[in-house]
């Protein structure tokens, strides 16, 4: 039974000389406890995708269903909860908060979701240990390393307990040897919580290691040959 499914999507942009398509008429299936990739050329549109899906930016026509919710049947407040509640995100550029602590930032889902003090401190000190950081819990994102900002990143992303994790080049900030940790934890992570993930890379190691890879281009999502096929 797939998780996600997505129907005849449509996306464009308005700009000055008219509207911009983006994503023209794509479909994707993805089966719960799939690791899929998403590749294709710099600027064919891929973040882009990638928002649409977990509700971070509309779309013009087709449908989203992510277990069993439809986005496009959502209100604009309806879609934020849900997000918080089901979708987990990482992004290239961690987007971690510098005013905060390691500790505080895991915890702000459950803080937007409204979870009492002890639990998200609980949750959230968890989820840092597991990712190697709990004697960096105290530090400010700007005392941690890339590599650790990012581990930071993905504690967050599954601080609510989502079932889709959408990643966006996770690796691509960081050097060759960070970026195979960080594919390490998030395979394992992945395979531990139970979850359905969409990444979107540039990385060929990284979409070698997913279950199927999808390529975008021309607007539309094909399914792509395994590396060296």
């Amino acid at each position: 039974m797939a998780l996600l499914e997505v129907t005849g999507l449509v996306k464009s942009y308005a700009t000055a000389g008219g509207p911009l398509s983006v994503i023209r008429g794509a479909a994707l299936s993805i089966a719960r406890g799939e690791m899929v990739a998403i590749t294709g050329a710099s600027g064919v549109g891929k973040s882009t995708l990638l928002h649409v899906l977990g509700g971070l930016d509309h779309f013009d026509a087709g449908t989203i269903t992510i277990d069993g919710a439809a986005l496009d049947r959502m209100s604009d407040d309806e879609r934020v909860r849900f997000r918080n509640a089901h979708v987990g995100f990482v992004f290239q550029f961690h987007h971690l908060l510098p005013e905060f602590t390691a500790l505080e930032n895991v915890e702000m889902p459950l803080f937007i979701a409204g979870r009492p003090a002890a639990e998200r401190r609980e949750r959230a000190a968890m989820l840092l240990d597991r990712v190697g950081l709990a004697a960096r819990a105290d530090h400010r994102p700007g005392a941690l390393s890339g590599g650790e900002q990012q581990r930071v990143a993905v504690a967050r992303a599954l601080a609510c307990r989502p079932t889709l994790l959408l990643a966006d080049e996770p690796t691509g900030n960081l050097d060759e040897a960070t970026a195979a940790e960080l594919l390490q934890l998030v395979r394992d992570m992945h395979r531990e919580y139970g979850l359905t993930s969409v990444i979107v890379t540039h990385n060929s190691s990284l979409a070698a290691a997913c279950d199927r890879i999808v390529r975008l281009e021309g607007g539309r999502l094909a399914d792509a040959p395994p590396p060296g096929a």
